[in-house]
Order: structure tokens, then C-alpha cells, then sequence
């Protein structure tokens, strides 16, 4: 794990929302941001795909479509080969 710099942590402490920081050699742009912060925001960031996606997935249905969910599974299985061997 990188340790905080000194001018790092008085910059956090002055912008608890966070830092951008700048690698001076390649000129990218990175956010310093504490922990929980950032996992609050992966998780908003997540619900909101997720919302984004059933609303896709209920749009397909309105329009039809959509699949029987039997043939579904049938594709699914000869995709994955798992047909019986009998």
C-alpha cells in the first residue's frame, strides 16, 4: 500500500470530499479520497447500472423482445453443451 505524504494528508484534511492529484511524469490525474467514500460511491455507481439494466430489460419486454423462458434454457444448455448423453 502507498503511504500518504505529508502535503496528502493536509490536503485531505483541508477536502474530506477528496483530492486530485497529479502524477508529475505522466501528467495523470488521480482522486484521493477516503475509504468509505469511495465505497459509497462503487455502490451508487452499482445500483445505478443495475437500475439502467432492468430498465433495458423491461423496455426489451415491451417491445417483444423476449424469448419463452423454455427455450431460453434450451439455448443456454446447447451453448454450454449441457445436453443429456444418453
Amino acid at each position: 500500500m502507498v503511504k500518504l505524504t505529508a502535503e496528502q494528508r493536509v490536503a485531505l484534511q483541508e477536502h474530506p470530499e477528496g483530492v486530485a492529484c497529479e502524477d508529475t511524469e505522466t501528467q495523470r490525474v488521480y482522486f484521493l479520497v477516503d475509504s468509505e467514500i469511495h465505497q459509497r460511491a462503487i455502490q451508487a455507481l452499482k445500483r445505478q447500472q443495475d437500475r439502467e439494466a432492468i430498465a433495458e430489460g423491461l423496455a426489451d419486454m415491451e417491445a417483444g423482445r423476449v424469448v419463452p423462458l423454455d427455450q431460453a434454457f434450451e439455448e443456454i444448455r446447447t451453448r454450454l453443451e449441457l445436453h443429456d448423453k444418453r
